[in-house]
């Protein structure tokens, strides 16, 4: 069985036990808070699970709670004893927010406490439960443990390689100008499709609602001057400190070169090794995804219910019309205005590499076939392509960087639309695009490389990362269409900056495409 049909079958029987939990494993509400009767009210005694984490006082007193707040059934229910809260709990479903109205305090003149109730920990469903939970939680934890080494090897060696070759100066910036140009009109067009669709607001995931969504009083000169470390050391302890090290890693990439002789050869060997190992150790975390997606799912569904895959469909469908905008608009214009090619020939002419992409969901491993489909079938010359294209495979990821991007907000859209939650700024969403574009320089060519680095971001914006997780169930023919829009990106390139070099060979208008080479498909 493939890889992909594993996955697949995997998530089905993720959704299919979690529901099978859903319906024939009872599981009341629970709300962590025990509480006495009290003068005007019922003061907290106790607080453990959900709220504990909310900010429920202990040893305050509270008049009562709302319910539906904000619907047409709100209610008010006033609170004189422990009895009065069981009754308003025993028609609560789990995912409910009660919002409770301290004493001398007007629920229509102080925003009340919301706590969102949770599965009974004590429920025979809880005890279903755990072992999944327990493991989805290693998995998350393996995936987070790849961040740091990954993202800091890849950036090190991709940057010291450009700049080891200087008789390639010249195609070196032009290529990385049409990298860095191409991801960031990806991530842009990412950026206005999901704050115009918003499918991340109201939506019902069941994730944890105590989340803190960055720094809400910071600028882009604060996030600047954040960028540079004090200690590297403590900022590689720290998954959210990702702009330090990723700024560390530029410098070291780029010092590398300067080193001289002897010194730059053997430390882009080491970082070239060290970057060939975690490319490895990602690859072994990453053969866990059908057993790791299976935890979760049945965690996820066995708690919520089927109603989390709702939203799921509207955040798919912003990602797919993104990356076919990005794939059948931005690069076509592109390689009509500046390539000054027939964008239709040039996609006919790249079919086996694309084919091969989508069948993969791996840069790196279309990279072969990707060198011969633009060599032959393109006409680019080899001066080209062995520059251009095994560099994208590393750092062009047009599609991981809008993906990543749509993630990223529609995740911190369900965070903000939580009780007590708070909407991004337009200084955190540019912070979110640079880390998109840095993020997507270091994700490895492999198969769902780009949640690890969707940790990266949500770490750095201080948002939970079982988001992430979540949308592993949704991933797969994600992954497939990105890598798609990553190879064709690369392909593009390959053609425009052979065209900008003087080179004719790239497919002129009209011209049919020659058969596959050997190989190539």
């Amino acid at each position: 069985m493939g890889f992909h049909w594993k996955v697949l079958v995997w998530m089905l029987a993720g959704v299919l036990v979690g529901l099978g939990l859903q319906a024939f494993v009872e599981a009341e509400a629970h709300s962590g808070a025990t509480f006495r009767g009290a003068e005007g009210g019922v003061e907290l005694v106790d607080a453990v699970g959900p709220a504990q984490r909310s900010a429920l006082v202990r040893g305050k007193v509270y008049s009562g709670l709302l319910t539906e707040r904000g619907q047409d059934d709100e209610r008010f229910h006033p609170l004189a004893n422990q009895a009065d809260f069981e009754a308003v709990l025993a028609d609560a479903e789990n995912g409910d927010v009660l919002w409770f109205v301290a004493r001398g305090e007007s629920e229509t003149t102080t925003e009340p406490t919301p706590v969102t109730l949770g599965i009974d920990p004590e429920s025979d469903r809880a005890r279903m439960l755990a072992p999944f939970q327990f493991i989805g939680s290693i998995f998350l934890a393996l995936l987070k443990m790849l961040i740091v080494p990954l993202v800091m090897s890849s950036i090190i060696t991709g940057v010291a390689g450009i700049g080891s070759m200087k008789d390639l100066r010249r195609l070196g910036g032009k290529t990385f100008a049409y990298y860095i140009t191409t991801s960031l009109l990806a991530i842009l067009v990412g950026q206005v499709l999901v704050n115009l669709v918003r499918p991340g607001e109201g939506a019902q995931l069941g994730l944890t609602p105590n989340a803190a969504i960055g720094r809400t009083d910071e600028n882009f000169i604060d996030i600047l001057l954040r960028m540079v470390p004090e200690n590297v050391v403590s900022a590689m302890t720290d998954n959210a400190a990702m702009l330090q090290i990723i700024f560390f890693a530029l410098l070291v990439g780029y010092f590398i070169t300067q080193a001289g002789a002897p010194h730059s050869e053997r430390l882009l060997g080491f970082f070239e090794s060290f970057f060939a190992m975690m490319m490895k150790m990602a690859e072994g975390v990453l053969k866990l995804l059908p057993y790791g997606v299976f935890a979760l799912l049945v965690q996820v569904v066995g708690s919520t219910g089927f109603d989390v895959f709702k939203p799921l469909l509207l955040y798919m469908a912003v990602v797919t019309v993104a990356l076919l905008i990005h794939i059948g608009v931005t690069l076509p214009l592109l390689l009509r205005f500046v390539g000054k090619m027939s964008p239709w020939r040039w996609a006919k002419a790249m079919s086996p590499a694309l084919l091969t992409a989508f069948s993969t969901s791996s840069s790196s491993m279309t990279l072969p076939v990707t060198l011969k489909t633009v060599e032959h079938r393109g006409r680019v010359s080899n001066k080209v392509t062995s520059f251009t294209l095994p560099l994208g495979a590393t750092i062009n990821m047009d599609g991981t960087a809008l993906y990543e991007c749509i993630g990223v907000i529609f995740l911190a859209q369900y965070y903000a639309s939580l009780p007590g939650g708070i909407d991004l700024t337009m200084t955190q969403q540019a912070t979110v695009v640079l880390l998109a574009l840095l993020a997507s320089i270091g994700a490895a060519g492999i198969p769902s490389a780009g949640l690890v680095m969707m940790l990266t971001i949500l770490s750095a914006l201080n948002l939970p990362v079982e988001g992430a997780a979540l949308l592993l169930a949704v991933d797969r023919p994600l992954d497939m269409l990105r890598t798609v829009t990553n190879v064709w990106s690369d392909t593009c390139g390959a053609a425009i900056i052979a065209r900008s070099e003087g080179e004719l060979g790239p497919l002129e208008a009209g011209e049919e495409p020659p058969g596959v080479p050997a190989g190539a498909g």
